[in-house]
């Protein structure tokens, strides 16, 4: 996928970049596979905000991504589309019972291409297999964390892991972070690249955009009163100094652990840090 650049006819124009729409092969979603979504505003169920900076923004309707793909599926690829809720492509997927599946797209996906899961299947880009059966040194997406609950790592655009290691009932999985992950050999993943590589490459350029996206403006703390925010308050602008960084809830940040799940703990063989620490 390549980069579409605008002429410059505007200030906002001349630094916005969008993606390139060519590898979509329909505009129209199934509507079986399609719901409403609500605009929430970052709100939970109580009403409260939990989610800052949200609201607005256009309507969209949400596809039904099938993430756990069942054993014995054999689908052929009928359109690659557009999805407004994710950075991916997805793919519409006609099995041999004549169902129809949503699924993340990877970089090798065109119609009419056959793709199958399941322990049997081959190993071949798209196809979905246990980690048990893919060669170690593998690139995979979509990895489930608990086996059979569906896909939960690695599903976004460009995105990509890597099968480093198979030792007992565990394998050890290089995420895109860095960070090497214990997952049970009887979780399954899909063998590629997660499609729509240049998406981290597209400029926004204008306010409205992000605004049409459902994102709000943000304010720094340091410009806030000093009853709004740790960072704020002080004569003429004291812009940090002396101060420890905070959110604005007083909780500490650069440096300060906030991990607090201790149940997996014990599956993370290098954490994503240990990269930055050997600079």
């Amino acid at each position: 996928m390549a980069i579409k650049q605008y002429n410059p006819t505007t200030p906002a124009r001349r630094g916005m970049t969008t993606q390139d729409l060519s590898d979509i092969t329909t505009r129209k979603p199934l509507k079986s596979l399609t719901k409403s979504k609500k605009q929430k505003a970052g709100r939970n169920n109580t009403g409260r905000i939990t989610v800052r900076h949200r609201g607005g923004g256009v309507k969209r309707h949400y596809r039904l991504v099938n993430h756990n793909l069942p054993a014995g599926t054999k689908a052929t690829i009928e359109h690659i589309e557009y999805d407004p809720n994710r950075s991916a492509r997805i793919a519409r997927v006609k099995d041999q019972h004549g169902l129809y599946h949503y699924i993340i797209a990877d970089t090798s996906m065109k119609q009419g291409k056959v793709i199958e899961s399941g322990e049997k299947a081959p190993i071949e880009s798209s196809n979905r297999l246990p980690l048990s059966q893919i060669p170690v040194g593998s690139q995979i997406y979509a990895i489930e964390m608990t086996p059979g609950k569906g896909a939960q790592m690695v599903r976004a655009a460009g995105a990509r892991a890597q099968l480093m290691a198979k030792e007992g009932n565990y394998a050890q999985v290089r995420l895109p972070s860095g960070e090497v992950r214990k997952v049970r050999l009887e979780a399954t993943a899909a063998i590629g690249v997660v499609g729509n590589v240049q998406h981290q490459n597209i400029k926004v350029g204008s306010a409205g955009r992000k605004r049409r996206k459902g994102i709000r403006p943000t304010v720094r703390g340091v410009v806030m009163n000093a009853a709004d925010h740790p960072h704020g308050g002080g004569d003429g602008g004291s812009h940090g100094v002396g101060r420890t960084p905070k959110t604005p809830w007083g909780q500490l940040t650069l440096g300060f652990r906030t991990r607090r799940r201790k149940d997996t703990a014990g599956l993370i063989v290098r954490t994503r840090h240990e990269a930055k620490r050997k600079r």
